[in-house]
């Protein structure tokens, strides 16, 4: 196994702030952790112009022409990626537009697969099963930025004319040789040296919010700051889908909603349509349909 010079990456110095933890009293140990978190969104609102930059090319590029966004990663990074990719279809009704990819598949969610990070062919076989192709997007998601399972993931997608981007937790990221397309939060050493499923892990998480709620509002999956698209699939989701059409209609007779609710198969927006306009529930499809699914284009 080849020996790695880690000392340029960020993520892996060490921090002068969190020394002697060994030492500390657990208060202190916790105020040493949030102290150390707070400067994560601080970082994160330095990179606001360059995320904003990549969401509407991953829109242009792949939402605008039925093509779909791969997060891909390894260990902790891998991880956040399917568990960002897992919460479109409960959320906002879509299974088909965010996929995460994790080296070494499903069973490294729990277990550590050795040398899955390190496998380039991986993640290009990883793709292939997906028919990945020039109208898709890939995000290769690696703290240190140099994961060899991430660079093979923007190559690939170089090759075939997908949009490669890159996000790390470092400076200056090993990524930057295979795409120009780069995201990098420096949220600086971790309290633990190296262990990047603390800061860079929350940054990771808080930067994929932000890309994939971005990209469904502007696929008008979101109405004012309510979720239309949702899936009623248990009691709480349920509640939730018959107070946003309460809500969005001014409309106070649950029952009434409810059974236009049934009636429309759960769909939020479809009932909010015919309760909004007084209509069928075809014509409300057909409303929408030619609104391009946009409740606002509908009821505004």
């Amino acid at each position: 196994m080849n020996k790695i010079n880690l000392k340029n990456i960020d993520t892996e110095k060490r921090n002068q702030n969190s020394k002697g933890l060994d030492l500390k009293t657990t208060v202190e140990v916790l105020k040493t952790i949030n102290s150390e978190d707070k400067k994560i969104a601080i970082a994160i609102e330095k990179e606001i112009n360059t995320i904003a930059t990549i969401i509407d090319l991953i829109f242009e590029k792949s939402f605008k022409t039925n093509g779909r966004l791969f997060y891909v990663g390894a260990g902790s990074s891998g991880r956040i990626g399917v568990l960002d990719a897992s919460e479109m279809l409960p959320t906002y009704g879509v299974g088909d537009k965010i996929f995460g990819l994790m080296a070494g598949g499903d069973k490294a969610l729990r277990l550590p697969i050795e040398g899955a990070e390190d496998d380039k062919q991986l993640v290009i076989d990883d793709l292939k099963n997906y028919n990945f192709n020039k109208n898709d997007s890939v995000i290769a998601i690696g703290a240190s930025g140099r994961t060899p399972y991430c660079i093979s993931a923007l190559e690939y997608a170089k090759s075939v004319g997908a949009l490669p981007i890159g996000l790390s937790m470092t400076s200056n990221s090993e990524f930057r040789q295979y795409t120009d397309h780069i995201i990098e939060i420096v949220s600086g050493p971790e309290v633990v040296t190296g262990s990047t499923r603390m800061k860079s892990g929350t940054a990771t998480k808080m930067v994929v919010n932000m890309i994939s709620t971005t990209l469904m509002i502007k696929l008008g999956k979101v109405y004012d700051n309510l979720m239309v698209d949702l899936k009623a699939t248990n009691e709480k989701l349920v509640s939730r889908t018959i107070g946003i059409v309460k809500e969005i209609t001014n409309i106070k007779d649950e029952a009434k909603i409810k059974s236009t609710l049934e009636e429309c198969n759960w769909d939020c927006k479809l009932a909010i349509v015919v309760l909004s306009k007084n209509i069928t529930v075809e014509e409300a499809k057909k409303a929408l349909e030619s609104n391009d699914n946009v409740l606002r284009k509908v009821i505004n």
